[in-house]
């Protein structure tokens, strides 16, 4: 049957967090893809991935707005459209919580998990760019209350905890490293430093943590592929907002192409409206997933 299928019986939301967590305890590892939408998330879904993640950025861009400028609404809306539209586990891009305090990241852990996600991550970033990243014992009180709350969770919800400074321009490894100790020992299950680029700085981190680590692939300066980074027992690769820049930035070739040459010579490379008609009929359209009740937000205090 394909995916969706209204003659299929639901997927849970348990049992997508069961696979989801299962997918972390290979060896092999896995890429982990950013749709933006769920068109992309069908899509991807067809493609034979494994899971999602959700990115921050390409939902921004979709609505026209720089990454970050989203409200916690819309996201919360967005998360359990990508949930309806799909059968795979789905990891959401949570930002920082929205709110510096350790009850902001537990509670937007469980309306998260309200929206049909088994997995968010939550960044240790402030929002501000003039001191961009938390000090570190307010970071881990925060994905300590984010861990309190996924364990309260009637399902195994796989927490990322995020260190953001590379991101941010600070390249400070070692502090990298000790943030991401400090985040294991509050309980998150996985760990993610985006921006780390270099084959000698992730393998140092690798050997100094026990949690599976997502790498993002083609950060600034890396060139390491996603074979090679398995091979060096990354357990989780994913993307980021890369994918939806790419279709941003073809949108923007075609248009300018429109605009100057008025000639459609993208069409070459289009998908057929015949061939996207097929996929998003086959896969349904009717939700899914059995999610966890909206009541549960209660647990979040």
């Amino acid at each position: 049957m394909q995916p969706n299928d209204p003659s299929e019986a639901p997927i849970t939301q348990a049992e997508k967090a069961r696979r989801f967590r299962a997918l972390h305890a290979t060896g092999a590892g896995f890429i982990i893809p950013n749709p933006w939408d769920p068109g992309s998330a069908r899509l991807l879904t067809s493609l034979g991935f494994s899971a999602l993640a959700t990115t921050s950025a390409g939902f921004a861009f979709s609505r026209g707005l720089p990454d970050g400028d989203t409200s916690r609404e819309s996201l919360m809306q967005h998360l359990g459209e990508l949930s309806a539209s799909t059968h795979l586990p789905i990891s959401a891009d949570l930002l920082n919580g929205f709110g510096p305090q350790p009850d902001d990241a537990a509670r937007c852990i469980i309306d998260a998990a309200s929206q049909g996600v088994v997995g968010g991550s939550i960044e240790d970033s402030t929002g501000d760019d003039a001191s961009p990243i938390m000090d570190i014992s307010q970071a881990v009180e925060r994905v300590t209350a984010a861990a309190e709350a996924a364990r309260s969770l009637p399902f195994p919800f796989t927490l990322t905890a995020r260190a953001e400074n590379h991101f941010f321009g600070i390249h400070k490894l070692d502090d990298t490293i000790r943030r991401l100790i400090a985040f294991q020992e509050a309980g998150a299950d996985v760990l993610f430093a985006p921006g780390l680029a270099r084959r000698e700085d992730i393998a140092e981190v690798l050997k100094a943590i026990d949690r599976p680590l997502n790498v993002l692939i083609g950060a600034p300066g890396m060139s390491l592929t996603a074979q090679e980074l398995l091979d060096m027992g990354v357990r989780r690769i994913s993307v980021g907002g890369s994918l939806a820049r790419a279709a941003l930035g073809a949108l923007m070739s075609a248009a300018t192409e429109l605009r100057d040459l008025g000639s459609t010579h993208y069409n070459q490379s289009a998908m057929r409206g015949s061939a996207l008609n097929k996929l998003f009929r086959d896969q349904g359209s009717a939700p899914h997933t059995s999610h966890v009740s909206q009541t549960t937000s209660a647990q979040a205090g």
